[in-house]
This record gives C-alpha cells, structure tokens and sequence, in this order.
C-alpha cells in the first residue's frame, strides 16, 4: 500500500494530566478524502495537530511519507510544513490591510521557488478558487466565502501533497460552505491528499472517508463510497 500517513496507537496527554487522544491506529493512502469528525472537545483538533507535524504526541507512532518528527531536524520539519502540507483553518488568519495576491504569496517567502516566479504561481493558485476577479483587494473587503479560498489559494502555493482544512466551514454561512466544499472536493479529484476536521456531519459526508473521535478514542472508520 503507498501510505501517505500511518499511525499506531497516537497518543497525546498534556501536562496537566489531561488525555485529549488515545491510542488512535489507522493509515491514509495517497489520494484519499478523509474527514475527522467529532464533537468540540473530542480530540480531532489535537490530531490534526500531531499529524501536521505542529505537536508530538506523546505516545505511539506517527509516519509521514515513511518519516516520524523525531527523525528529522527542525528545519527538515518546517520544509515539509511548508512544501509537502496546506492549512486551512476556521479563522482564515489573512493580513486584512494586504491584497489576495500579498496573502498568498506568504509562504513562498520560506520557499525555495525563485522570486520572478511568485507572481504567475501564485496567480495559478488564485485562479484555482475563481478569485482572479479579486487578486487586488485588500483581505478585509472580501466576505468570508472569499477569505476562505484565499487561505484555500494560499494552502496550495507550493503545491503539497496533502492538505489538511479544520473547520473550513465553521465562520461560514451555508451557501459560502458549500462552496469551499466544492473547492476541496475538486482539489482531491485533481490527486491531492485532503483531511477534512469537522464536527458536522453533512460537512462530512462530502468525504469519502470518515472517522469518528469521541473522547479522544477512534470509534469508527467508514469508507462513505468506493476510493
């Protein structure tokens, strides 16, 4: 199997005692749509966070592309957030006083893509969320529809393999979220890695894959369609 992600037993307690994720195993191929769903609280947040290489669990395995975080320097981890992963989160973190273009160009400043190709990547990307009609508005004129796919624009700029998207829809109303929906839906069509973290379930059903955290256990892992 190309395994893009496989984790054994993820555990995370916090310093205090607290258990936010126990004992969660499951793989995720290359190519795949998969949503992590549960209720506030239930621990998803805290797994996307060990999987996006952002924290270390504190206990079992956790392999991107065959790689655990303790197995590469911090500059090797910053390359691969940068480069192999996007993110997408609830509360878009645009620079509201900068343009489209500004915002998306952000990760190309640790990037190694020269800088007389900025503009036509990033371009590229905008296009991709049908915002070139916006490209030179200022991010605090856009509504939050279009600030979403600003930050879905700006997650694919180095063109990552896998991009992880939390709460897309949670600051949304229903017709924005759907059409970030479709965005994500698209991108996974065009061969990226897409993890959905959602508490919704008609959110998650546009997946193809679902799993289910309650209390920090992994209770289920069910294939909505055929992959």
């Amino acid at each position: 199997m190309n395994y893009l992600i496989e984790a054994a037993d993820l555990a995370k307690t916090y310093p205090d005692g607290t258990p936010a994720l126990r004992q969660a195993s499951f793989s995720i191929q290359k190519g795949e749509f998969v949503a992590i769903m549960g209720p506030s609280g239930s621990g998803k947040s805290t797994l996307l966070h060990i999987l996006g290489f952002l924290d270390p669990q504190t206990a079992g395995t956790y392999r991107f592309k065959g790689h655990t975080l303790h197995e590469l320097s911090d500059d090797a981890v910053a390359r691969v957030r940068n480069e192999d992963m996007g993110f997408v989160f609830q509360q878009f973190n645009l620079l509201p006083r900068e343009t489209v273009l500004e915002n998306v160009y952000l990760p190309l400043y640790y990037s190694e893509v020269p800088k007389p190709e900025w503009r036509a990547r990033a371009t590229q990307a905008v296009a991709q969320v049908g915002l070139l009609h916006r490209i030179d508005h200022e991010a605090y004129m856009l509504s939050g529809g279009e600030k979403q796919r600003v930050a879905i624009a700006r997650a694919l700029i180095n063109k990552p393999e896998l991009i992880f998207a939390d709460e897309p829809t949670g600051n949304l109303d229903s017709a924005s979220g759907l059409g970030v929906m479709d965005i994500l839906a698209t991108l996974h069509s065009a061969g990226h890695t897409v993890i959905l973290i959602t508490h919704d379930e008609d959110i998650a059903r546009r997946a193809k894959r679902m799993l289910i955290i309650r209390d920090g256990v992994l209770v289920q892992d069910t294939s909505l369609s055929p992959l």
